[in-house]
Order: structure tokens, then sequence, then C-alpha cells
């Protein structure tokens, strides 16, 4: 049996718990860790689970996975720490890894401590092909986001710019540059540009547009990989979080696929 420990009970934690509960054979939800008490006093009372509420330091010493769903802030202290101590762990906040030292701390830690680190897809397709592509070789890979004005609000470039989002009457592309500055630029809004990046070919090279749309209530991501195998594209349109637009109900549901795979003994897709 897989114990497993979530960190951070927001918008994307509380689905990973509530299908740890009841959905994910060979897997058990033991611990979880959460600041705010309302929150995670309000999670407990829907699990019938009734994971214990500890700190991250004790987590570790309980469970074989930490699934961090916390912030790109929780990412380094958690992972590290897990890591160290002989925990595989599952990553949401990737865009945190745009930080090439800690990525390769993470890495070697893992290598030492016969450990895993998992990068659920998170809010887009095609990820798997990007993982193919990259065998023989991939010439570049594009990413285009689409959201509405309210999923990109409070974002530092946004910020930092003073752009109207709300004054834009037609789909507009507010950002151009490679996926290391888009990660910088909108932290909340596409953690998607990482883990494609990671997949194919790097935070440098990989191109991020990313547009307002003020006619729209979803949340798109379109992908256009050319190599030596040919092209590829790949468009999804997602439902965002009810608890938190910034994010894509896609991305959750991401994260207890690849738990699922971790725990079953079949094993589908690249």
């Amino acid at each position: 049996m897989l114990r497993v420990g979530v960190v951070g009970c927001g918008a994307i934690g509380s689905v990973i718990c509530h299908a740890l509960d009841t959905q994910i054979e060979g897997a058990q939800l033991v611990a979880i860790h959460e600041h705010h008490t309302k929150i995670v006093e309000s999670l407990i009372t829907t699990l019938c689970c009734k994971p214990e509420v500890m700190k991250v330091t004790q987590m570790i010493e309980r469970v074989d996975l930490v699934v961090e769903a916390a912030s790109p802030k929780a990412v380094a202290p958690m992972a590290l720490l897990a890591l160290e101590n002989g925990c595989s762990v599952m990553i949401m906040s990737v865009g945190a890894l745009v930080d090439k030292q800690l990525l390769q701390r993470l890495v070697t830690l893992a290598k030492e401590h016969d450990c895993k680190i998992y990068i659920p897809s998170g809010a887009v397709t095609g990820i798997d092909g990007i993982k193919s592509a990259s065998v023989a070789g991939i010439k570049s890979v594009a990413l285009t986001t689409i959201k509405p004005p309210r999923a990109l609000t409070g974002a530092p470039y946004v910020v930092d710019n003073n752009i109207d989002l709300y004054g834009f009457k037609e789909p507009t592309v507010i950002f151009e540059g490679t996926a290391s500055e888009a990660v910088k630029a909108f932290p909340a809004n596409v953690n998607v540009a990482l883990s494609i990046s990671l997949a194919g070919i790097g935070i440098e090279r990989t191109r991020v547009n990313i547009v307002v749309d003020p006619n729209s209530d979803k949340n798109r991501h379109e992908i256009e990989v050319i190599g030596d195998f040919g092209k590829f594209t790949s468009s999804v349109e997602n439902i965002p979080s009810h608890d938190n637009p910034h994010t894509s109900y896609l991305a959750a549901l991401s994260a207890v696929a690849t738990l699922k795979k971790i725990a079953s003994p079949l094993q589908i897709g690249t």
C-alpha cells in the first residue's frame, strides 16, 4: 500500500485528498498539512479515512510519497526535506522548478536516496507526445495560453505593466517570450509551460504566448510541436477550478491520474 501525505488542501489538494479517500486502489491518504485551520477542518469532515494533520517533518516519517499542492514557495523546503529522508515527491507547483539549481539539487537527492520526483501533466494534453518526440529530436515547441481576465488578475507581469485586463474587447496577446520568462511573469497561470519544457527542449527554447480573451470563461492551452517525427498540435479547453479561477480542474485530475498510475501494476501511456 502506497502511503501518501498531501501538503496544501486548497482547490487541487482537496480533489487529491478525496480521490485518495475513495478512488485510488493501492494508495492510502495517511497525513495532510495545511496552514489554514478552517480549510483542513472542513475537509476532514468530508473524508472517510480521517488522515492526521501534521507538520511536514512528521509526515515524512509516516509516508512513502509527499504531494505538494500548496504554492511555489512551498516546493523547495518540502521537496528537499522529503527526498533527503527517502520520500518520493509529487510537485504540482512545477513553476518553482524554473530555478535550475533547485531542480538539479532535487534530482541529485532523488538519485542518492532512490526516490522519484513526479510531475503530473497538469492542465494540458500532449506531454506524452512531446516525451516521445524528444527521443528523436524536437525543433520547436510553442505554447499559447488563452484565459479570461479574471484568471490573470494579480499576475506580476500584469501588475508591473499596469495592464487593464478588463479593457480588452477582443482576444489580445499580452505576453510573448520563453517558458522561463513566462513562468516568472505569470507564476500562478502557466505551470504547464515548465512541464512542457522539461518534457521537451527546455525552458529557454520553448516559446510561450499568453492571450487575454474577454469573451471566454474557459482556460485554453494550445501546443505545437515540430521535430524529426513530423508535427503535432494539441488543444484543450479547461473549466477553471470552482475554488480558484487561476487553475484548471484538469490539473487536479492529472494528479489523481498520476497517483493511480503509481499505485497500479498496469502502466499505460508514455
